[in-house]
């Protein structure tokens, strides 16, 4: 029998068929979400970390240190070295549906990199992740939007601006973007062990299959509106309200829950205060777009509905998350298209689930790696029958 300190959760049936809702299944080693002081890499607030630079907050998840100058350096020319995504990738890429959502098109290519580049070592292919996918993904902005061809990446500028370089947004600002983006990437890196993208992508890895199809796995999650995508439905929110002056919002806001539509950006399944990725975002935005009309209408919305979501008894967090904000700033600095706003977030939040899959296929367990999950469902509303006379 277990010492009764060992006991973390007692089930009930009321917990049955919750999504696995708050249960502990695992351990995380790399982030922790706290209901008020918000995300934490490897002890780090995020906060602390935005301005890191990417490669150090990536050796950070895989080592649980923040690297030296020399280590800093090594793994910044490790990425730099493994950048390239083969021609036979981009060419199927060029191949597919126009139709297919940009997400779509990440879950394909990865698991084309995975045919074509994967190693069987679990942390190099985590590491090949990180260097192959910013190509990738640029490659979908530009084939997917007809921009031209794919651009031949410079990975002496650094991960994100080289990112960045490949992109070529047409008329946007580098610097801009370059400021932007590295923020983003680092803030959505990881999001403890429980998220679903994350809970997939491990759960696929269990089985050992390689690196690339349990990532493709977890984007596939990362995808659904309820996850990943709710960062294009905030945007779509705020160019629906589109006018920042406080009463109007006030207005706006009530009419649409009055009509049953959510807020979204606002709430969390965790947190119980302003998210910290949100408030490192609204300073980003003073700074790089302070007079944007979109921008200053996200401004307004963060006053203007925690007060009126407080109204409702029922709701538990009614602040900004990460999403309520990011959408806007994306817009302003040039990638306009929010329907690939969820392929920035998966291009963030891979290195962050590699690092999880590393530690549950080679770390935990003395090295044993985890078990291939195997949840218990209870049979219900089953009686014993037969089809015999």
């Amino acid at each position: 029998m277990p010492d009764s300190s060992d006991v973390l959760f007692t089930v009930t049936r009321g917990h049955l068929d919750t999504g696995l809702r708050g249960f502990p299944v695992g351990s995380c080693m790399t982030s922790a979400v706290d209901p008020i002081q918000g995300v934490s890499y490897v002890g780090y607030p995020v906060a602390e970390l935005a301005y890191r630079d990417p490669e150090e907050v990536a050796y950070l998840l895989y080592h649980r240190e923040l690297p030296t100058a020399e280590q800093l350096a090594e793994y910044k020319k490790l990425i730099a070295d493994r950048t390239g995504v083969p021609a036979e990738v981009m060419t199927l890429l060029k191949a597919l549906p126009a139709e297919g959502h940009p997400m779509e098109w990440l879950i394909t290519g990865l698991v084309l990199l995975g045919m074509t580049c994967k190693t069987g070592d679990w942390l190099q292919d985590a590491y090949n992740v990180t260097a192959k996918t910013p190509e990738l993904i640029a490659a979908i902005f530009r084939i997917r939007q007809g921009w031209g061809d794919p651009i031949a990446p410079k990975p002496e500028l650094g991960l994100i601006e080289n990112f960045v370089h490949l992109l070529g947004v047409p008329g946007g600002d580098p610097e801009k973007l370059d400021t932007l983006l590295r923020v983003f990437y680092v803030l959505h890196m990881d999001h403890g062990g429980g998220n679903l993208s994350t809970v997939v992508g491990k759960a696929v890895a269990s089985s050992k299959t390689d690196m690339w199809s349990s990532l493709a796995a977890g984007m596939a999650g990362l995808y659904g509106p309820l996850h990943g995508r709710a960062n294009q439905e905030c945007i779509e929110a705020v160019m629906d309200i589109g006018d920042p002056e406080p009463g109007f919002v006030d207005r706006a806001v009530r009419e649409r829950l009055a009509a049953g539509k959510v807020i979204p950006g606002f709430g969390h399944a965790v947190l119980r205060a302003e998210d910290p990725r949100a408030q490192v975002q609204y300073e980003l935005g003073e700074k790089l777009c302070p007079n944007d009309k979109l921008f200053r209408t996200a401004v307004t919305m963060r006053t203007v509905v925690p007060a009126i979501l407080k109204e409702n008894p029922k709701i538990q967090n009614p602040y900004p998350n990460v999403d309520a904000v990011s959408g806007t700033l994306l817009h302003a600095c040039g990638l306009d298209n929010a329907e690939y706003y969820t392929l920035l977030f998966g291009l963030s939040r891979l290195p962050g689930i590699a690092a999880q899959i590393v530690d549950e296929r080679i770390r935990l367990r003395d090295g044993k790696g985890v078990p291939i999950y195997r949840p218990k469902y209870v049979a219900l509303n089953q009686p014993a029958r037969s089809i015999k006379g």
